[in-house]
């Protein structure tokens, strides 16, 4: 009698195609690495730098661009938001140490594009630093504040406000967005709602929207008593915000959908009823995104009217220091307008956040 062997399971279709897809894994790590690797070879073996460096950094740019999109469906769940807010701070860090180096090795003009770590002297030098010939600095010298009071008291503390440019260009970003933003909210209401309105004030709103808002400057001027004082400034950076509030609220209440309004009537809400709990919270994120771009463009603006009309301001600073041809201090001043930018969108974030607590899961904030 003869013993049957046993045969041998067949191999699963998930292991058969394992192989495929383990060559193709090596490859998608493989070619972007050879690419990166023969790149940089190039730039340095054929000194390809000085002509061509920001086609070599491109180059790199996409590989590593494909490196990362390979690297993170590999990694747990729990390590990929760490993984994120590596990719968010470590390319502007990059960036950094790419112009450092370029700078540092005379592929870029230092002159013109002063390595990083000479924009960061000359910003710290003007924190700390008083320009005597301007009587200006840069925070209005907060560590005087003490003695400035106990000397003169409230009067010194305000000379001290005063002297400060980033405070003068907040006081001016901040007056106009908000006596621009509010006015702009309810006229988008009302042009959202109310049809008749809405043919009434388009066309001309539309007309008037796309004057570069730095042309209405010398009006402005020529309105106010003190031509030379924050009346003006305010006054377009507070048209420039109103603009962009209202055209944004009204197609956000344009775009509510039906359905909610329906439901709305159905349960028997009156029409502030309505308002409140339907049209106000479903044009909400429309509206904040409409403040968003309102506040960037504020401070566009500001910037821009500092350039023309002011002896304080970070754009005072910009357009000084470049015309005295002191790059390293004019890119500091431009740091300091991102830093703003950037401050300033993260308070109108936690204002949002506040205002519609409905999408604080949804937006990925706690």
């Amino acid at each position: 009698m003869s013993v049957r062997r046993p045969e041998r399971p067949a191999r699963p279709q998930a292991e058969e195609a394992a192989g495929p897809r383990a060559k193709a894994g090596v490859a998608a790590w493989a070619i972007p690495l050879g690419v990166i690797a023969l790149t940089l070879a190039a730039g340095f073996g054929l000194e390809l730098w000085q002509g061509g460096w920001w086609a070599l950094l491109a180059i790199v740019f996409v590989c590593v661009v494909l490196l990362a999109q390979e690297l993170e469906p590999r990694l747990p769940l729990r390590y990929r938001g760490a993984y994120q807010r590596v990719l968010a701070l470590g390319f502007p860090l990059a960036l950094l140490l790419v112009w450092e180096w370029l700078a540092g090795s005379g592929v870029l003009n230092a002159r013109w594009f002063p390595p990083p770590s000479q924009i960061a002297v000359a910003l710290w030098e003007l924190t700390v630093s008083y320009d005597r010939f301007n009587r200006s600095s840069l925070l209005g010298r907060p560590w005087l504040l003490p003695s400035m009071f106990a000397e003169s008291g409230w009067a010194g503390v305000q000379a001290l406000v005063r002297e400060s440019h980033v405070w003068a260009t907040l006081s001016r970003v901040l007056g106009g967005f908000v006596i621009g933003a509010v006015p702009g909210v309810l006229v988008g209401m009302v042009m959202g709602l109310n049809r008749t309105v809405r043919m009434m004030l388009d066309t001309t709103m539309s007309a008037i929207y796309v004057l570069p808002k730095i042309a209405i400057f010398p009006i402005l001027m020529l309105v106010f008593p003190n031509p030379f004082g924050e009346g003006p400034k305010i006054a377009v950076v507070a048209i420039s915000a109103f603009f962009l509030v209202a055209i944004s609220t009204m197609a956000g209440v344009q775009g509510i959908d039906k359905v909610y309004l329906e439901a709305g009537r159905n349960f028997g809400a009156n029409r502030a009823q309505m308002f409140r709990h339907v049209i106000l919270p479903g044009a909400l994120p429309i509206v904040f995104s409409g403040l968003r771009l309102a506040l960037g463009t504020a401070l566009i603006v500001i910037v821009a009217v500092e350039f023309v009309r002011a002896d304080r301001g970070v754009g005072f600073m910009i357009f000084y220091y470049w015309q005295v041809l002191v790059t390293p201090r004019m890119y500091a001043a431009l740091a300091v307008v991102m830093a703003l930018g950037v401050a300033l969108t993260a308070l109108l974030q936690y204002v949002e956040r506040r205002a519609m607590p409905w999408r604080r899961g949804s937006d990925g904030h706690g």
